[in-house]
């Protein structure tokens, strides 16, 4: 058997509720900003959650033309300007590319729900004008995989291509499979990551669930993280791409290096269609899983980026299984969840919080978890309450759990 590739880091690009590219987003999150605010793209008159973290100010035509942004979902024109901008953030310019470049280029690119923007759009189409008012674009660009087949025509790459969809995990189950796919030598680069928009019949959904928070008089502080206060999370939209590249490739065109893409951990609770399981019998798989795949002890683990999305069962769970993972060390590392700032990202949540993991890497500091003032009793590690803080962060893991059941966590590691 041949030796396992390495995998490194090499491009970002981030769409997100704080800012349209990585550096706008990392001082946001450091900052301890929250990006919530009354819900202005779409009538929320009739819905119960009237607030939301928005892409604002984001103009497609500085990615395509005008006739193509008219067709695409948001979803999927969020995921081309993060590929693009981590194409160009990676120093490669795919047009230059050659045939056998090409061949060796993967996408593995989801999204959570997919299209659903077009798809309310056509449903009134279809109910209040019949059938043949339908665009023959509705099923092309509303499935989820469009994303992906999208980015590797935009940039003609002949790689492995496809969607994986597993609602809030799909981000990082995306990046887990570019990470298998490189390390077993099917490629020498991958463009990996997630995309999602939020609508009116997503966030009715939510809420008809009682997962959104209530909290209409004061948007700013609605996600509490591990809060004793909390009440449901805050919905988010936007996108991550992350360009990944085996190590002997990189340094061959010799590639700023991130950091180490180390492993990846998944598994099912097998448990509860929505509900997480108590004994978080599933996520303690997904991380021990994931370091046993990195060959990384528990306590080499600096930071955790957790999964964090203030449910009142959700917070508990994944507390539950971090303790039961890294034992005493679970009090030493330190946590946050920078959902308490951007809201739930549904299926680009791994890839921002990935992006937010790299980032703290890079620059020796932890984002906080905001609107943490009373804290949970049954939470009691170290959330980064609310300001940043300086800490050297060597290896950092970041955890994405979806409805479903599906669990998964990756390991970052600085590069030497």
């Amino acid at each position: 058997m041949t030796t396992p590739h390495r995998v490194v880091i090499t491009g970002l690009g981030a769409i997100t509720p704080l800012g349209h590219s990585p550096s706008s987003f990392w001082e946001g999150l450091i900052a301890g900003r929250s990006a919530a605010a009354p819900t202005t793209n779409f009538d929320v008159s009739q819905l119960s959650t009237k607030f939301g973290c928005q892409i604002n100010d984001f103009d497609a035509k500085q990615y395509m033309d005008a006739k193509q942004a008219r067709r695409l979902d948001p979803f999927t024109r969020f995921a081309l300007a993060a590929a693009k901008d981590a194409f160009d953030d990676a120093g490669i310019d795919t047009a230059t590319l050659t045939e056998e470049q090409r061949q060796r280029f993967g996408v593995i690119y989801g999204s959570g729900i997919g299209g659903l923007e077009l798809i309310e759009r056509q449903a009134k189409i279809f109910h209040d004008r019949g059938p043949g008012r339908v665009s023959p674009f509705l099923i092309p660009m509303m499935i989820t995989n469009i994303a992906a087949g999208l980015i590797a025509v935009e940039h003609g790459l002949n790689g492995p291509n496809h969607c994986v969809v597993s609602a809030c995990a799909t981000s990082n189950h995306n990046i887990g499979d570019a990470l298998l796919l490189l390390r077993h030598g099917y490629a020498d680069a991958i463009l990996a990551g997630g995309a999602e928009k939020i609508t009116a019949m997503g966030v009715a959904g939510f809420a008809a669930m009682k997962a959104l928070s209530q909290r209409n008089d004061d948007p700013a502080t609605a996600s509490r993280p591990f809060d004793a206060t909390r009440d449901g999370f805050v919905p988010g939209e936007g996108a991550g791409a992350l360009t990944l590249e085996t190590l002997e490739h990189a340094q061959a065109r010799g590639a700023k290096i991130y950091c180490e893409l180390a492993g990846i951990g998944m598994s099912a609770d097998a448990y509860h269609f929505a509900a997480p399981d108590p004994n978080g019998t599933g996520a303690i798989l997904a991380m021990r899983n994931a370091l046993q795949d990195a060959g990384i002890n528990a306590d080499e683990v600096d930071y955790t980026n957790v999964h964090g999305t203030a449910t009142p069962l959700g917070d508990i769970a994944e507390t539950n299984a971090i303790k039961k993972v890294f034992g005493d060390h679970a009090y030493k590392m330190s946590l946050s969840s920078t959902k308490s700032m951007i809201g739930h990202l549904l299926g680009a949540a791994g890839a921002a919080e990935a992006i937010a993991s790299i980032m703290a890497i890079n620059h020796g500091l932890v984002p906080p978890t905001i609107n943490l003032h009373e804290p949970d009793p049954e939470c009691d590690l170290d959330y980064t309450p609310n300001v940043a803080k300086e800490r050297d962060v060597r290896v950092a893991i970041s955890n994405a759990f979806g409805f479903g059941g599906h669990n998964t966590t990756i390991v970052l590691r600085r590069f030497t």
